[in-house]
């Protein structure tokens, strides 16, 4: 779960959706490297605590970020890349983003209208991602991001246990 400095939302629940922190908190948490990622958005600061994210991929459960491509790159580099595979997902158009923010009604126009100025910052990086999905249509792009994850489930069973049976059959 994330850690945020913004303000909660109507609907939003302490510990469920997010950890609202102050900003002086937040900052102490970065300087004390509690967190995986962190970045300043939007200006609002957000971050990954590390321990909870390090033991879920220990376990072998696959861990889902929704973050920008700072954070994406600070996970890139503080994670094994074997555990890392990352998804771009871009927007139709830019007319369709700005309608999608509006009609989510979660942020005020002038939070819109500043996202929107810096989506083209944020889509300059998508070639630094693995994939790159077009969200034009939601089920369509979430049964692709299912099959990009079942697939690189089994690269990574491939690099583990086909890697040790492969080396048992050999040894017979």
């Amino acid at each position: 779960m994330s850690t945020t400095t913004r303000a909660r939302r109507k609907n939003e629940v302490e510990g469920q959706d997010y950890n609202f922190v102050s900003t002086e908190k937040f900052q102490r948490m970065v300087k004390g490297g509690d967190f995986l990622e962190h970045a300043e958005v939007f200006g609002n600061f957000y971050g990954t605590p590390g321990e909870p994210v390090k033991t879920r991929l220990q376990q072998g459960t696959d861990v889902l970020f929704d973050i920008d491509w700072q954070g994406a790159r600070q996970i890139k580099a503080n994670v094994p890349p074997e555990q890392v595979i990352s998804i771009f997902i871009l927007p139709p158009t830019l007319a369709a983003l700005e309608e999608r923010l509006l009609h989510r009604a979660q942020d005020t126009t002038e939070t819109v209208k500043y996202r929107m100025s810096r989506a083209r910052e944020e889509i300059s990086h998508w070639s630094d991602y693995d994939y790159v999905l077009v969200n034009d249509d939601l089920d369509a792009c979430f049964q692709r991001l299912r099959a990009i994850i079942e697939a690189e489930r089994v690269k990574a069973e491939k690099d583990y246990s086909i890697k040790e049976l492969a080396e048992n059959l050999l040894a017979e």
